[in-house]
């Protein structure tokens, strides 16, 4: 059965030139289509369900790597993920963190010699895949466990500002963040606070022995977990101590919940 792709990419000649090597390079894949932005290739994705998605690292309303994060968060259970390969002008650090992962990325402008390797190793991918091996689940885990690197001091204190006063709130108080918008929420059992930062820049400032992420947009205090509670369909909702919120675990984060 021929394999089937999607490429995203905002630069419409770049997509184009991409297109035409794949053509080249690999005349049985058929190109489902071409997303210009983050959230469009989100979309497409879900819809074509491709067998690779070429993912452009920097691009409108949601990065290559935020993409991946959201497509294997809201990928249909029993459906293998996408083989994914990051188109970037990322530095040589960048390049081996992808590679460490075991998730391929070719160059900008694209050089016919390195697609033509990554076409080699997708067609091996797509071929362990038949053969009943699956582990793109895994590379993304580790790609975007890795993503954001380790701050040198942890938080023990967040200052909250609420009108004219700034609230001391002890990071051992809070029971969860939750991103909104430009801001995260963070919930402690008396009240909640909004400050102006990003999940992503505060996550590195946390322990992650004792706050777990179990969604892009949301991260919680390991020891505030009461249940974990998996539906009919395999999804998992946190109930918390101390709180009557309950709060959904992605695909991407379920193994960090398994019985002893």
């Amino acid at each position: 059965m021929n394999a089937t792709a999607l490429i995203a990419e905002d630069e419409p000649l770049l997509a184009a030139s991409l297109q035409a090597e794949l053509r080249g390079q690999w005349p049985e894949l058929a190109v489902a289509g071409i997303a210009p932005n983050g959230p469009a290739a989100v979309a497409m994705a879900l819809e074509h369900r491709p067998d690779v998605l070429f993912l452009d690292v920097r691009m409108p309303g949601r990065t290559g790597i935020e993409a991946a994060q959201e497509l294997a968060e809201e990928w249909p259970e029993g459906t293998p993920l996408p083989l994914i390969v990051f188109v970037t002008a990322y530095d040589e650090y960048a390049l081996r963190a992808f590679d460490l992962a075991a998730v391929d990325y070719v160059l900008k402008p694209v050089r016919a010699d390195r697609l033509a390797l990554t076409c080699t190793r997708l067609k091996e991918g797509l071929a362990k895949r038949r053969g009943g091996a699956s582990d793109t689940l895994d590379q993304l885990r580790q790609l975007l466990g890795g993503a954001v690197p380790a701050a040198s001091t942890r938080l023990t204190v967040i200052q909250a500002s609420a009108g004219n006063a700034i609230h001391m709130v002890r990071v051992d108080d809070v029971i969860y963040f939750e991103a909104a918008d430009k801001y995260v929420r963070l919930v402690t059992a008396e009240r909640e606070h909004l400050i102006r930062t990003s999940l992503r820049e505060l996550l590195p400032q946390l322990d992650t022995q004792r706050f777990w992420q179990v969604h892009r947009g949301t991260v919680v205090r390991a020891d505030a977990i009461a249940t974990a509670t998996r539906d009919e369909s395999g999804k998992l909702t946190l109930s918390l101590r101390g709180h009557t919120d309950k709060l959904p675990v992605s695909r991407l984060y379920s193994h960090l919940f398994k019985g002893m």
